[in-house]
This record gives C-alpha cells, structure tokens and sequence, in this order.
C-alpha cells in the first residue's frame, strides 16, 4: 500500500528560485534512498478563507507564496527506512535552518495511507 509525506510551507517569492534549487537537492536525496516519487508545486489558486485555507495555515506573508508538496513510498515502514537515512544525509544535514529560504516553523507536514483510489 503507498504512503505519502505531504507538506506545505510558506516561501518568500524572492526565494523561489533558492528554494527550488535546495528541493531539488532534498529530492535527489529522498529518490537515492528509494523514495518512488518527490514532488512541489507553487500556488497558482489559493485565497485567504473565512475560517481555514492553505495562506492561513502557514500563516503567509505579503510577499510570500505556499508551495505544497508530497514524497511517495511503498509503505510506511519504507518511508521510515528512507528518513532515516535522508536526516542522516551530510549533504542535507549541513544545511543550516537559519538561512533556509523559508521559515521551517510554519511549515506543516504528516503522513498519509490511501483512502480513494479511481
């Protein structure tokens, strides 16, 4: 059964282009290590709602735009595996969270099992 990480984080626009070359080194990671997929995409459509919406669950700024995203794996137990492994990765762990170019703590992230499959 497939298992996905999925996450979303506030971005400020200007650090599009920085933050989607550290995704793209994140994700090379993840796949080494046996991820089947690593995907972000950037808003295109997405307003403030009147009680929750992806801008206010993290909390976005002028200036900045939500980037969700999602890893796919075999299992759980798979994803757990790999994780490890990745949060053990010098190539991701050198990385320094003061000069990421968002702020970790808004972002929001979990795991999911399949509920619908059409």
């Amino acid at each position: 059964m497939p298992y996905v990480d999925g996450f979303i984080v506030a971005v400020p626009k200007k650090n599009l282009k920085t933050y989607a070359r550290m995704s793209k080194k994140a994700g090379k990671v993840w796949r080494e290590y046996g991820a089947l997929d690593y995907r972000e995409w950037v808003a295109d459509d997405v307003r403030p709602g009147k009680s929750t919406s992806f801008p206010q669950s993290v909390k976005l700024k002028s200036g900045e735009t939500v980037v969700f995203a999602w890893i796919t794996y075999k299992s759980r137990a798979q994803r757990n595996r790999i994780n490890t492994k990745v949060m053990a990765d010098k190539r991701l762990t050198s990385m320094n969270t003061k000069s990421m170019p968002f702020d970790p703590k808004r972002m929001i992230y979990g795991g999911f099992t399949d509920l619908v499959k059409v």
